[in-house]
């Protein structure tokens, strides 16, 4: 399937126009490869929540597959390919960009749907089909939605392939930001102050028994550690009950419409009044969901929803992504959290993402405060 495991799907390849060949062979060696393995594979497999709402997609709405083309872009083991013939579809193409194809197409071939289910080896972007699509179906949803990045091949495929007439399952996707309260906070600062009183064990060690000063390499590891400790987000499922104010509606995407450049950078404003109880903001979450609405024009006839959000049961592997504020903001009631979330692409990897938040909090009868800047990386 289009497995996603640290954060996305596992088919298309990097677009020309974005990054050369060069950037292309390492993307496949860093990327792509993970998704080549069975193992990876199963988790995404594994996931209900996930795997749930792909399958009521497609057969509550076995309509809109019934005699038509679909394209699978990471197609993985295959499996959303299988479903959509299952449903009626008269043709599938099915494209994944790593060895995973082997398993597919002895899945299909397993399941009895060679006849109609077409495995392609290769990128999106390079690979040719003998006709345009009627539907194109992707699971390719990372991290907080866009990390890896796989949204575009989804993109180029529609631009290239897609009928006028076609659409996209899902057809909607959007992202969420609330703010949270946790003390994993108070552990990675733990992990960072160990990582640091061991730097400096390591100089002084070195300059006794070596006679070498690594001392001037100070300032160079402590931000490397920040980073890693203090400013990447975290991965976690997180209670419904952590979450202290109404999560903020910060992107959405119509899978019909969108550009490179809306997945490339986005930023969005929001203002969240903090649930009453002079609480402690230990971060941000950000999950997202995406919907199977069909299109304008044709409506699915059941509107299925996948989420991320947290969940006293319905976790998924995708979880939420927490930021986490060094130190935590101390709230009183009536406190509004306003600001603005910037979300752009690695400059060290196009597939990992930055986050920047600028935030501070209006209190009643108080002038407004100076905004703080967090910074943080998706990796």
């Amino acid at each position: 399937m289009n497995g996603h495991g640290n954060g996305g799907c596992a088919a298309a390849g990097v677009p020309r126009a974005a990054f050369g060949k060069a950037d292309k062979g390492a993307d496949f060696a860093n990327y792509f490869c993970t998704y080549a393995f069975l193992y990876h594979q199963k988790e995404m497999l594994s996931d209900r929540v996930r795997m749930d709402a792909y399958y009521d997609s497609i057969f509550k709405n076995a309509r809109h597959f019934k005699g038509k083309t679909v394209l699978d872009v990471g197609t993985g083991s295959g499996i959303l390919a299988i479903w959509s013939a299952q449903a009626g579809a008269r043709k599938v193409y099915a494209v994944e960009a790593t060895d995973m194809a082997t398993h597919a197409r002895a899945l299909v071939a397993g399941n009895k749907m060679e006849n109609v289910v077409e495995v392609i080896e290769g990128s999106v972007e390079d690979i040719s089909l003998p006709e345009q699509v009627d539907i194109i179906i992707s699971e390719w949803m990372g991290y907080f939605l866009v990390r890896e990045s796989m949204f575009d091949s989804v993109i180029y495929a529609r631009d290239k392939w897609l009928k006028p007439t076609g659409m996209m399952y899902p057809s909607h996707a959007r992202m969420w930001l609330a703010p949270m309260q946790t003390n994993l906070g108070e552990r990675k600062m733990q992990e960072y102050q160990h990582a640091m009183d061991d730097w400096s064990r390591f100089t002084q060690e070195t300059l006794d028994q070596y006679g070498v000063d690594m001392g001037v390499l100070n300032t160079p590891y402590r931000a490397e550690q920040q980073k890693y400790f203090l400013q990447t987000s975290v991965w976690n499922n997180l209670h419904p009950n952590q979450i202290i104010g109404e999560p903020a509606l910060v992107k959405e995407f119509d899978c019909l419409k969108a550009t490179l450049e809306h997945t490339a950078s986005l930023r969005s404003q929001f203002r969240i009044p903090i649930d009453p109880g002079n609480l402690q903001i230990a971060g941000f979450a950000g999950w997202f969901d995406v919907h199977f609405r069909g299109c304008a024009s044709d409506a699915a006839d059941n509107d299925v929803e996948l989420t991320t959000a947290p969940s006293v049961s319905d976790t998924t592997h995708w979880g939420q992504q927490v930021f986490l504020l060094h130190p935590p903001i101390n709230t009183r009631n009536g406190d509004v959290l306003v600001g603005e979330l910037e979300v752009t692409r690695s400059k060290q990897n196009h597939r990992l993402m930055d986050v920047k938040v600028v935030h501070n909090l209006e209190r009643r009868d108080s002038p407004p405060a100076q905004p703080t800047i967090s910074q943080f990386h998706i990796e």
